[in-house]
């Protein structure tokens, strides 16, 4: 989860549907619809990952989220949305915050470095998914609320 969910929490979700689809019933949302970032799905593309198909969603799409509001885990991908939400959200589960990079955190200064900057964030991303994903038990000591 993120505030407009168009960013972190949707790489989270295409990983891990990549990575752990048997094992997940994941979906990513936030308070707020956007539009997916273009220059991520661009950079991701470019470096073999295709995540076109990925849907900005909020809290109340139902054409993309179950029905069922009882999930086990709800993850945050950045602190601010974790301080406003956590506990608030309409679905019941453990919390867990996950803070990974956002767009605020780029320093580039051109094209080049801008791509490389989405490409550290798609890489830090996967990772997390692949580390803290892979065991189950992992993720119940993660909880922070």
């Amino acid at each position: 989860m993120e505030q407009k969910n168009d960013f972190a929490s949707q790489m989270a979700e295409y990983f891990t549907r990549q990575l752990f689809d048997d094992s997940y019933d994941v979906y990513s949302a936030g308070p707020e619809h956007d539009i997916m970032d273009c220059e991520m799905i661009s950079s991701m593309y470019d470096s073999g990952e295709d995540i076109r198909r990925q849907v900005s969603k909020d809290f109340k799409d139902r054409d993309f989220l179950r029905e069922d509001e009882d999930y086990d885990f709800v993850v945050y991908m950045d602190r601010p949305t974790f301080d406003e939400w956590s506990g608030r959200t309409p679905w019941k589960g453990r919390q867990i915050l996950a803070e990974v990079r956002q767009r605020s955190d780029f320093e580039a200064t051109d094209d080049l470095e801008l791509f490389h900057e989405y490409v550290r964030s798609m890489n830090e991303v996967r990772d997390w998914v692949k580390e803290n994903l892979a065991d189950p038990e992992r993720l119940k000591s993660m909880v922070v609320a």
